[in-house]
């Protein structure tokens, strides 16, 4: 009896990373622009709020402007640089404080958009 194999799956070159960032709602497109010119192709945005209770802001003298979560997903060769210049601008810019972090993606099906995700719509190797 002969046993079928499947084929190993393809496996891309380079691995992706979801970079997962949280900032105040005005500061958004600062950040998704940054973002883009690091590389990132694709990101989505999401509102948020922070954890602090109106009673606390208010004797604080601050106000809650929202904050806004921006998932972007980028190539892991690029994701160390990206973390980095947020880390810097977080420090650097006027209430542009925030946090970001990454993920790596462990599968993803689909050979056009692993090339539009890894900005390799170039490349020859996957079609």
């Amino acid at each position: 009896m002969t046993r079928k194999t499947t084929p190993d799956p393809v496996r891309s070159p380079d691995g992706l990373k979801l970079v997962i960032t949280v900032v105040n709602r005005e500061k958004t497109e600062y950040y998704i622009d940054l973002i883009q010119s690091c590389g990132a192709n694709m990101q989505l945005t999401a509102p948020a709020h922070g954890t602090a209770k109106t009673e606390v802001l208010d004797v604080l003298g601050l106000n809650d402007d929202g904050k806004t979560v921006i998932f972007s997903v980028i190539s892991a060769d690029r994701a160390p640089a990206l973390i980095e210049t947020l880390g810097k601008r977080f420090g650097s810019i006027k209430n542009g404080k925030g946090i970001a972090f990454s993920v790596p993606f462990t599968g993803m099906i689909g050979v056009l958009a692993y090339r539009f995700l890894a900005d390799k719509r170039e490349d020859k190797r996957f079609l």
